[in-house]
């Protein structure tokens, strides 16, 4: 049997590239008010990588809601889009070099606005530290899957070569 453990600050630090494929079968857990712990297994993600990819939200700057991303690896990056669907974003790398990880699908649920919404994501875990938090980390069953790559989806504002990046992840859950 596969010992669990919770993900280090050690895995947040790496490269987006790197931690993008890197989440996938891993498992998010949140820890409800009242000691309930649900688990979500991570089957798609997509890598944003800096100032100079044109689909990253830190490529127009540091602003009040990009700030986040600036840190070091492990906070949540969450926003709001269309006005309803919160979208959740793990920031990886080091401090003032913006990266982050889109969830984009857990298992049994496709789309990074439906995902949050299942899992009871919100504003209030923005810059959540999932090394430290007692309400929300990511934990390795230890179970390895075949990943599968892409390019991002959603992204054709950022020009051809951006949205071509193969940098969403992703496997295929029976």
């Amino acid at each position: 049997m596969n010992s669990v453990e919770r993900l280090s600050k050690d895995f947040f630090l790496q490269d987006v590239l790197t931690a993008a494929p890197g989440l996938i079968g891993k498992k998010i857990v949140i820890n409800s008010s009242e000691g309930v712990h649900r688990k979500f297994m991570i089957t798609e993600t997509e890598a944003y990588r800096g100032t100079e990819d044109k689909a990253c939200h830190a490529s127009k700057g540091r602003t009040a809601r990009t700030e986040i991303m600036f840190h070091e690896g492990g906070h949540l990056y969450i926003y709001l889009i269309y006005g309803m669907y919160w979208m959740l974003n793990i920031v990886t790398g080091e401090k003032d070099v913006p990266q982050a990880v889109l969830i984009r699908g857990i298992e049994n649920h496709n789309g990074p606005g439906k995902l949050t919404r299942s899992m009871g994501i919100d504003r209030s875990f923005y810059g959540e530290n999932l090394a430290t938090s007692e309400r929300i980390w990511i934990e390795d069953p230890g179970i390895i899957h075949p990943v599968k790559t892409s390019p991002r989806i959603g992204i054709d504002y950022s020009g051809e070569y951006w949205k071509s990046r193969p940098w969403r992840y992703f496997i295929s859950v029976l």
